[in-house]
């Protein structure tokens, strides 16, 4: 870990008075950018004035891009549509946000637009080994199985979609949390080569921009452990850690906004800035 300087919540950091850059949001598998409503609005009650521009990018396929034809599609793809839509909104100074699988995309979007880009978060990405595809490295057992595999909560020989889900997704989210955040599930989905065949990962977007991971200290589908590991492989250079689950973006929304809104006012250093 480069530095390893670990951030707190609630620690104070100069410049609170400063406008944020803007901030860009990438969701996880399965998800469109719905899911980071919770921690929009938090962002916007905690800044107050000093919020700027909040741009979320669907991935093809997911939230207002369902229905999209993504045949033939992988991850450069989804990189170059999304680097195009940063260009589009003329984004500039910002701060790229990501949650799960999309660790996989911000490493190729800090490269393509380190111009626009001026920090990276990954909050409980994961980043697989280069020649292993998502589908591979989370694996066919349970956590701790496999050396090279994450696992899963549950054995999935005999555990259902649903038990698997709630295990994996919803630990630390109540009943009614529970209920809500899963009907919302089942309508999003990424480009089928970008979890099952692409696996040519390039994880140097540290040489673009600075890095901190978001580490959820309660995540039952990456653990820990895991996460410190894609962390390192990300090259971040800062770590936060959250007591959250997988979906702290809809548990944790205010802890997580105020994790954001520091990040986004912290001074950058990075090439071509």
């Amino acid at each position: 870990m480069n530095g390893d300087l670990v951030f707190q919540v609630g620690k104070k950091f100069e410049g609170r008075g400063r406008m944020l850059r803007d901030i860009v949001l990438v969701h996880g598998g399965g998800q469109g950018a719905w899911v980071w409503a919770e921690t929009i609005a938090a962002i916007r009650v905690e800044a107050g004035a000093t919020a700027g521009r909040i741009f979320c990018l669907n991935v093809p396929g997911c939230g207002d891009k369902r229905g999209q034809d993504t045949t033939g599609m992988s991850i450069p793809d989804v990189i170059d549509e999304l680097a195009s839509e940063l260009d589009a909104n003329n984004v500039s100074d910002a701060l790229l946000v990501g949650h799960s699988q999309a660790g996989t995309l911000l490493p190729g979007l800090c490269a393509a637009r380190s111009d626009r880009i001026a920090r990276a978060v990954y909050f409980t990405c994961a980043a697989p080994d280069v020649g292993q595809t998502v589908v591979q490295m989370m694996g066919g057992g349970i956590h701790g199985s496999h050396q090279r595999e994450v696992g899963w909560p549950r054995d999935p020989a005999t555990t259902s979609s649903s038990e698997m889900f709630h295990a994996g997704f919803c630990n630390d989210m109540d009943e009614k949390q529970s209920r809500t955040f899963a009907a919302k599930l089942g309508m999003d989905h990424w480009p089928t080569a970008c979890a099952t065949e692409w696996s040519k990962w390039h994880y140097d977007s540290g040489c673009y921009v600075p890095v901190t991971y978001v580490l959820a200290l309660a995540d039952n589908i990456l653990p820990l452990a895991w996460q410190e590991r894609f962390a390192a492989r990300l090259n971040a250079s800062r770590l936060v850690r959250l007591d959250c689950g997988h979906q702290g973006m809809n548990t944790r929304p205010y802890s997580l906004a105020e994790i954001l809104i520091e990040e986004a006012r912290v001074p950058y250093v990075g090439a071509g800035h």
